[in-house]
C-alpha cells in the first residue's frame, strides 16, 4: 500500500482525524483524540506503526519478520512497524490497520465510546 491509500483508509473510519504533532514527515491518526497509527510519509517503502495485541505483536514479528518490526520510538510489547513491502498483503495490512483501530477502541472510556457511536 502507499501512503496515500493508508491516508484513505483510515481517514475513512468513524471518529478518526489527522495531524503532524511530531514533524512534517510523521503523518498521525487519531480516532477520538487517542493515536492508533503513525505513517513515514518520508520512508520507502512506506511505513507505519499500528496497536497491537502483546501475542499477536510477537506472532506477527516471527511470522513476517521481513515486514513486520518492533514499533520504531514506541512500546515494542504493544507497537509494531509494518513495511509496506511484497511481504504482506493489501488484505493482511488493512487488517493491521483495523485490529489498531479497534484496540484503540476498546480502551475508550463508555462516555466516550458512545460519542463514537454517535457521530
Amino acid at each position: 500500500m502507499f501512503a496515500d491509500e493508508i491516508r484513505d483508509y483510515c481517514i475513512a473510519k468513524k471518529g478518526v482525524t489527522e495531524s503532524f504533532p511530531f514533524d512534517e514527515t510523521t503523518l498521525v491518526f487519531k480516532v477520538m483524540n487517542k493515536m492508533f497509527l503513525l505513517v513515514a510519509l518520508d520512508e520507502s517503502p512506506v511505513r507505519f506503526n499500528a496497536k497491537c495485541d502483546p501475542e499477536k505483536a510477537t506472532e506477527l514479528r516471527e511470522q513476517y519478520p521481513d515486514a513486520v518490526l518492533p514499533g520504531y520510538h514506541m512500546n515494542k510489547q504493544h507497537w509494531n512497524t509494518i513495511i509496506c513491502n511484497d511481504f504482506l498483503s493489501e488484505k493482511q495490512t488493512k487488517q493491521m490497520i483495523d485490529d489498531s483501530y479497534n484496540l484503540i477502541i476498546e480502551s475508550l472510556p463508555k462516555k466516550v465510546k458512545a460519542e463514537l457511536e454517535s457521530l
